[in-house]
């Protein structure tokens, strides 16, 4: 069982929606390419079949995650406490330099933005911040050695 926010269910969800109508464009593509006859140099009929194939895969995929995620509530969590679906300002005590990270669940893929960074609550700096406070700073053992931040904020 894997674990995520209420927030990235519904963006699971959401994307789940969006490839259910991709599909059926695409098989519509398909159904107009095979009625125009020889499908062996049909280009248009090939790349559509080849993409039906594609968003298959990616949906087989997010229903398997789907069917083995719970759903994390972050409603009796203090304030001042890092949790799953937080997006935390840190602050870097080797370089003095501050940073966005996001705290998502391990079934979230890691796309991330250019301001914020996503940390899966499984990963050294997730387990780190998971249930840390605003204020403290929390050690994270990185293959180049220890790391320490301060949490100065959830944004």
């Amino acid at each position: 069982m894997q674990i995520v926010s209420a927030d990235e269910k519904a963006t699971m969800e959401k994307k789940r929606e969006e490839l259910f109508r991709m599909q059926i464009e695409v098989q519509e593509r398909i159904r107009k390419a095979a009625a125009l006859g020889d499908l062996s140099e049909n280009a248009e009929y090939h790349f559509a079949k080849e993409e039906n194939r594609t968003i298959q895969r990616e949906l087989a995929e997010l229903e398997n995650k789907l069917r083995h995620v719970a759903v994390v509530s972050n409603e009796h969590v203090p304030e001042d406490m890092v949790f799953l679906g937080h997006t935390v300002k840190l602050l870097d005590l080797d370089d003095d330099t501050e940073q966005l990270i996001r705290l998502v669940g391990e079934a979230t893929p890691g796309g991330a933005d250019d301001e914020v960074m996503p940390v899966s609550v499984t990963s050294p700096m997730g387990e780190a911040l998971l249930k840390a406070r605003v204020g403290e700073t929390v050690k994270v053992k990185a293959p180049r050695g220890t790391l320490e931040f301060k949490i100065l904020a959830i944004v």
